[in-house]
């Protein structure tokens, strides 16, 4: 196999691979001790050897195939059941962790739920200090703690910040993305 082959597939599998001069593929998991993945992964492998599949989105084709026949068809060795019927009959028994999503109180947009927060002191001034951008909070107390939404808008190339105090959002500005540092995890 190619070595850019085996890229793809470390890529799309999340496996490590080597190839060797013989042509074997290799694979490692990164996360010891998944069994359940162990067997999907060897089995996926073991058909691309099989039928000779070198291309990737014969690959993906392979790993579609094998997760439906995983979730439908298979029952599963440790709870005995087909997981698609046993993640239906515990929705419809309200015995799942997956619940329709409710926008918590006191906030009015989903864009205060999914964003990057900071916590800022207002200044005498009126005045939170961010990212080296002095922004006015009217309607806050001297020394009083906000919480601050950084809501990034790739599409505009800008960022919004929302600034709430005692649950009610106090201020809302748009600053361009550039003025602002990158965020890495």
């Amino acid at each position: 196999m190619s070595n850019s082959l085996c890229k793809s597939v470390k890529n799309f599998l999340k496996v490590d691979c080597f190839c060797l001069k013989s042509g074997l593929l290799i694979l490692q998991k990164w996360i010891e001790g998944r069994r359940p993945y162990r067997w999907l992964q060897d089995r996926i492998v073991r058909t691309c050897a099989i039928e000779k599949l070198t291309a990737i989105e014969e690959v993906r084709a392979v790993l579609k195939e094998e997760v439906d026949c995983y979730n439908n068809h298979q029952v599963h060795s440790a709870t005995g059941e087909i997981p698609a019927i046993r993640f239906e009959k515990a929705r419809r028994e309200g015995n799942s962790l997956f619940r329709p999503f409710v926008l918590p109180k006191p906030y009015t947009s989903i864009k205060d739920v999914f964003c990057l927060r900071e916590r800022r002191m207002v200044n005498g001034y009126r005045k939170i200090s961010l990212f080296n951008h002095e922004i006015a909070v009217p309607d806050v107390p001297l020394r009083k703690e906000v919480e601050v939404h950084l809501i990034p808008d790739i599409q505009r190339d800008a960022i919004e910040i929302r600034i709430w105090w005692e649950a009610q959002m106090v201020q809302s500005v748009v600053y361009p993305l550039n003025g602002f540092p990158k965020v890495h995890f």
